[in-house]
C-alpha cells in the first residue's frame, strides 16, 4: 500500500542526500540492506564495494546516531567468516573473520565498524549474518535466477570448476522472519546467524534447476574457477533459534521449485 512506505532512490555512500533523509524523517531503526554483493564484480571493482558497504555504512549508522534512532540493524552475510573444509563444523558468531574476496573484506569492515559504534558510542546496533538467500524477484546475475534464465533459453549454463563448492541456502522469507526477529529482540551489540541448514553444491542446484524445467544436462558447461572462491559455507543459527524463537520453515526443493515458476511466469 502506497501509504505505509515512501521510496527514495539515493546512494547511501551520498552523505549529503542521506542527511535530508534523517532530516525529513523520524525513524525508529534503520536496517541496512543495501550493498554490493556480486563476488566477480568485486574482483573488478574492488573500490565501488569498499566505496558502497564501507562508506555507506559508516554514514547510515553515524546518522542513525546523530538523529537518536533507537536501533541499527546490520545485514551481513556468512562470507566474512571465510571458508569451510569438507567435514569443517558450521559457523557460529564466534568464529573469527576471515574473508576472501573484495566483496566479503567489504562487508567485514562495516560490521566492524558497527560493532565499534556500540562499543565506542553506546548505540543500539545489531548484525545479522545470512547464508545464501534464493526466492522470487532476485536480482538475476546471482547463481539460481542466471542458471534458471539461461536453462530457459537453451543456453549454456557456466558453473565453476567442478561445481563442488557448497554453499548454505535460505528462502529470503525465512532470512527477512529471521531479521524481522533481530530487530524486535535481538541484544544490541550482539551478531546472530541466520542460516537453514541447507547445504547443496552448485552442480546439485544447477542439475534441480535442468530437472524442475526438464532440461539436459548436456548445457551444463565448466568453467575456470574464479580467484580465491571459498570452498564451503555452513551456518549454525542456533543462537537465532534459541534466544529469538526464530526458525526457518520453507522446505528447500518446494522453495526452489516457486522459485522456477516464478522465473518462468515473468519469462
Amino acid at each position: 500500500h502506497a501509504d505505509r512506505y515512501h521510496f527514495i532512490k539515493a546512494d547511501i555512500a551520498d552523505g549529503a542526500v542521506l542527511r535530508g533523509v534523517f532530516e525529513r524523517g523520524k525513524f525508529d531503526a534503520v536496517i541496512n540492506f543495501a550493498a554490493e554483493s556480486h563476488v566477480d564484480r568485486s574482483i573488478s571493482d574492488p573500490g565501488r564495494f569498499v566505496q558502497t558497504n564501507v562508506m555507506g555504512t559508516s554514514n547510515l549508522v553515524g546518522l542513525a546516531r546523530e538523529f537518536n534512532v533507537a536501533r541499527f540493524v546490520q545485514v551481513s552475510t556468512d562470507e566474512v567468516y571465510g571458508s569451510l573444509k569438507t567435514g569443517d563444523v558450521p559457523f557460529t558468531e564466534t568464529t573469527p573473520l576471515s574473508p576472501s574476496s573484495p566483496y566479503s573484506a567489504s562487508k567485514a569492515g562495516a560490521d566492524l565498524l558497527v560493532l565499534a559504534a556500540h562499543r565506542t558510542f553506546g548505540q543500539d546496533v545489531v548484525i545479522t549474518r545470512c547464508s545464501n538467500n534464493y526466492g522470487p524477484c532476485q536480482f538475476p546475475e546471482k547463481l539460481i535466477p542466471l542458471m534458471i534464465s539461461r536453462a530457459m533459453a537453451d543456453d549454456l549454463l557456466p558453473v565453476y570448476g567442478d561445481g563442488g563448492n557448497v554453499r548454505d541456502w535460505i528462502h529470503v522469507v525465512d532470512h527477512c522472519c529471521g531479521i524481522l526477529a533481530v530487530l524486535k529482540e535481538g541484544e544490541a551489540g550482539a551478531v546472530y546467524n541466520l542460516g537453514a541448514d541447507c547445504e547443496r553444491t552448485n552442480l546439485e542446484i544447477v542439475r534441480q534447476i535442468l530437472d524442475i524445467l526438464g532440461k539436459p544436462e548436456s548445457l551444463v558447461s565448466f568453467v575456470k574457477d574464479r580467484p580465491g572462491n571459498d570452498w564451503r559455507y555452513a551456518i549454525n543459527s542456533a543462537k537465532a533459534r534459541n534466544e529469538l524463537n526464530w526458525e526457518p520453515k520453507c522446505d528447500f526443493e518446494s522453495g526452489l521449485r516457486e522459485t522456477v515458476e516464478y522465473y518462468r511466469a515473468e519469462c
